[in-house]
């Protein structure tokens, strides 16, 4: 039988490469309203509840927007406590001008942006778990249908933004891949996350403990594209927390029985997947 990630796992905060640290910054706490945690040299920590970071964003000098398709991030995803945060954030995107992609998926309502290097979110509030619908394969039944842009905004008139409130997390990670079955091999065969959905032979979506996902693998950039390059925009690293040292040890022990190199900088691990995007590996 195959080995399952402990269901208590969840994602940690996601590290990205941008060019301008100022500008950055500004469009992070301005925009999208998170909160500097702390700044060292050309990297900055941005927090929702004022004590652990969600995103980390590093200044790279001479960094390039690659201009092909690649395997890399195609957005991670900052999950709110409700439709009200949902809606506040959307009137504050308006008043800054920001294009917005939306989608309902059943599961959730989002709204995607593209920070100033390219680089994909999406904000999004779940619904409650218990309208999640399964299909007779007993996957989650998700789709895109337009959002009630209407009802969110009415959720926000009288009130006053205060960007992102404590109980923000960032709730998955989503990638264009080369190699749709490479990638589920790595995320499912080898770290555990089980399938909730797919579509066709294009899409997948993984999770720990029933969760619609905290993973999106798609091959829609292409078959066989080069993984995004170290010097170009895009995510340098994300974390998965594990819920106990025991839980953490068993993903590394498959890890290495795999023969894939996995290095530990102290208490943490780390692992390239097959995207070339370095994952941590921690107890929450």
């Amino acid at each position: 039988m195959t080995a399952i990630i402990h269901p208590s796992t969840k994602l940690g905060s996601v590290s990205l490469r941008i060019r301008n640290l100022a500008q950055s910054v500004r469009f992070y706490t301005e925009v999208v309203g998170l909160r500097m945690l702390r700044q060292h040299g050309r990297i900055a920590e941005l927090t929702a509840d004022g004590k652990r970071p969600l995103l980390i964003i590093e200044e790279v000098q001479d960094l390039v927007i690659s201009q092909t398709r690649t395997a890399g991030l195609y957005h991670f995803a900052i999950l709110v406590p409700d439709r009200e945060a949902l809606g506040l954030a959307l009137a504050n995107l308006i008043a800054h001008n920001i294009p917005v992609g939306q989608g309902d998926h059943l599961v959730s309502e989002a709204l995607y942006i593209n920070d100033p290097d390219g680089n994909g979110i999406e904000i999004y509030a779940d619904r409650p778990k218990d309208t999640w619908k399964r299909d007779a394969n007993g996957e989650y039944v998700m789709t895109t249908d337009p959002v009630d842009v209407e009802g969110l905004l009415a959720l926000s008139q009288g009130k006053e933004w205060h960007g992102l409130p404590d109980g923000t997390v960032i709730g998955h990670v989503h990638f264009h891949v080369s190699d749709l079955d490479k990638a589920r091999a790595f995320y499912c065969d080898v770290l555990g996350f089980e399938l909730t959905a797919h579509y066709g032979g294009a899409a997948l979506f993984i999770s720990a403990g029933g969760y619609h996902h905290h993973i999106g693998l798609n091959v829609w950039a292409g078959i066989g594209v080069p993984n995004t390059p170290r010097n170009a925009a895009g995510m340098e690293d994300y974390t998965i927390e594990l819920p106990s040292r025991e839980a953490l040890e068993e993903v590394v022990s498959r890890i290495r029985e795999a023969g894939l190199q996995v290095e530990q900088r102290d208490s943490t691990f780390t692992v390239q997947d097959p995207s070339d995007i370095w994952i941590r590996l921690a107890v929450a």
